[in-house]
């Protein structure tokens, strides 16, 4: 009867710690770290533009950025800081609206955008670079993001990240041409978010591949628990790590804190974009690039 008794309780502790606890309020801070290689010409990597001083922010990103993430029902935001400015991604994922505030240089502007326009926005750009790379003989073939395999490939390890135990996985991506790229992850078995499986990069930016030197890591949403820390490769040589520091699931988040701030400029994204390349009102240049 002892046996038993043992055998039962056994088998309720492995399968609570298979399942992890769905937690639908916290706030999450994470740093996020990319770093540049060695000997790089910056002189190369920027321009001025030509007419209304404007910019081109590709090294946005570079060096260390840290974000806090808070999550409550259905609504996600995260806050990311750096040396170039502050951005704000808020996530209705009822209305599937992705809401992004941007302050830079004085300037206080966002956009936003439904899963549907971005879904469109993805098609054109893929068919776009299609034809760039179908011009051009000598650039390679575009990996296609969603014909992309992902698999996860759990492994021995145990890593304490932010006070949490956290195992060890890799997340393998194949390619259109059968290439494979290996990602090392740690996760916390034992929590999980409805809306977030991993804070950091680009996660929430609602669908955006990359945006500047962020990178979305896919596959995440696989694991059985939530990323804590993940390095990965990225273009140009640079490396991005990512990892949360702290996660309080304790203090009550108020629906304020999702609200839109009235002192922002905030337009429909296509509206937006025309403006950042120098359209009507324009004057400065924004570019979303994707790997």
């Amino acid at each position: 009867m002892k046996i038993y008794l043992f055998i039962v309780m056994l088998c309720v502790s492995t399968c609570g710690f298979a399942q992890p606890q769905i937690i639908k309020q916290a706030i999450i801070s994470t740093t996020t770290t990319v770093i540049a290689p060695e000997g790089e010409d910056v002189q190369n990597l920027q321009s001025s533009g030509s007419g209304g001083g404007a910019q081109m922010f590709r090294n946005f990103g570079d060096g260390e950025t840290k974000s806090t993430t808070y999550l409550k029902d259905d609504m996600i935001k995260t806050v990311m800081k750096s040396d170039m400015g502050r951005s704000t991604i808020i996530r209705n994922n009822s209305s599937t609206l992705t809401t992004t505030l941007i302050e830079m240089m004085g300037n206080k502007m966002g956009f936003f955008i439904t899963d549907e326009e971005q879904a469109e926005m993805k098609l054109k750009m893929d068919s776009m670079m299609k034809q760039r790379r179908s011009a051009d003989s000598s650039r390679a073939p575009m990996p296609n993001a969603a014909a992309s395999n992902v698999e996860i490939s759990y492994a021995d390890g145990i890593k304490k990240i932010a006070g949490y135990n956290c195992k060890k996985a890799y997340v393998i991506s194949t390619r259109l041409l059968g290439l494979k790229d290996s990602v090392t992850v740690w996760y916390n078995p034992e929590i999980k978010f409805e809306y977030a499986s991993s804070t950091g990069g680009t996660s929430s930016f609602g669908g955006f591949g990359s945006v500047g030197n962020f990178t979305t890591l896919n596959g995440t949403d696989k694991i059985d628990g939530f990323v804590m820390q993940y390095e990965m490769k990225m273009r140009r040589g640079r490396i991005m790590t990512v990892e949360v520091t702290k996660i309080d699931i304790k203090k009550e988040i108020m629906e304020k804190e999702f609200e839109i701030p009235k002192d922002f400029d905030v337009k429909p994204m296509k509206e937006f974009q025309s403006m950042m390349q120098g359209g009507p009102g324009g004057g400065m240049q924004f570019r979303m690039e994707r790997n």
